[in-house]
């Protein structure tokens, strides 16, 4: 059986869009969704580093999560682009890894940031008192270099697996960028071995994470029953909101996908259900935090009319 794992082949991604009339409104689609996320994610990382009332914990977190699906979208979208404009379908042996090595590290440690912004939530509203302590600008800082850690040395098992084994016969991905799961469908070898691995990935990066988001808000929601202060509740309530929503649009598809048994997937499925999480929950996120939010729109009348007032 002929082996092709020699790092000056090429792999070929199979992409999203089907070469018509269709798949060009398709692909403007996303290159509109992708220009609003590389706009909104730089904004409101801009627009926090720039306003000191936002130099607190929460929003330094939420910097960190707009400048992971900064690079997360850019990881992906660029490549398929480049891919559909020019007909070229083909990605290097390195150049997979590379993507893939970027998406794994940036899942990851995005679900361990949005469980920790989560606890950030938790210690504000069930400890106000002891906040500045639990959630101190070290603690802070710890979490986010633990998420960026982690992730790292995850992708890095899985990348380096998927480049070390054998692939033979085609070496089409049926997907729009290098995920490691569609790779191994080329392979020569049995990959039950990894399969296994992949769903104690998913379960330390996402279900634990997502455990410890849903105590965090259940303790939440019952310290906010019991408030007096109905704006308070208000406030309260509209985070809890905001978070939950993003949790849910980024776990639920990712759970989804690579939970399931293998007999169980199919490639279209797994492409339509990228998308969610690769492509419109880096847009959907700062547009969530910044509209529903009253002290990032406050922020950024602020800027703007410092800036209009240097101008004048």
């Amino acid at each position: 059986m002929e082996n092709y794992n020699q790092t000056s082949i090429y792999f070929i991604l199979l992409g999203l869009f089907p070469s018509s009339r269709i798949g060009m409104f398709l692909f403007i689609i996303i290159v509109l969704i992708f220009l609003i996320a590389l706009f909104g994610n730089f904004s409101m990382i801009l627009l926090i580093f720039l306003d000191n009332n936002l130099h607190t914990p929460m929003y330094f977190l939420l910097s960190q999560l707009s400048l992971m699906d900064l690079t997360y979208i850019s990881t992906i979208v660029p490549k398929m682009a480049y891919n559909f404009l020019f007909n070229d379908k083909s990605i290097s042996f390195i150049g997979c890894g590379i993507q893939s090595f970027f998406f794994l590290t940036l899942a990851g440690a995005e679900g361990l940031l949005l469980a920790a912004m989560a606890y950030d939530r938790f210690v504000a509203i069930c400890f106000p008192l002891h906040y500045h302590i639990r959630v101190s600008k070290r603690i802070c800082v710890l979490m986010i270099i633990g998420s960026w850690i982690m992730g790292s040395i995850n992708s890095f098992a899985h990348t380096a697996y998927a480049l070390n084994i054998p692939y033979c016969q085609s070496r089409a991905i049926n997907h729009f960028f290098c995920d490691v799961p569609a790779m191994l469908t080329l392979a020569c070898i049995d990959t039950w071995v990894y399969e296994s691995t992949v769903f104690v990935s998913t379960t330390i990066f996402l279900l634990v994470p997502f455990t410890c988001i849903a105590f965090s808000y259940g303790r939440i929601l019952l310290v906010v029953h019991h408030m007096n202060s109905t704006e308070g509740k208000k406030k309260a309530y509209s985070t809890c909101s905001t978070h939950l929503t993003v949790i849910t649009l980024y776990s639920a598809p990712f759970a989804y996908t690579y939970l399931r048994p293998k007999f169980l997937r199919t490639p279209t499925e797994d492409k339509v259900l990228a998308m969610l999480y690769t492509i419109f929950t880096p847009m959907l996120n700062p547009i969530i935090y910044s509209l529903r939010n009253k002290e990032v729109m406050g922020a950024l009348r602020r800027v703007i009319q410092r800036i209009c007032s240097v101008k004048m």
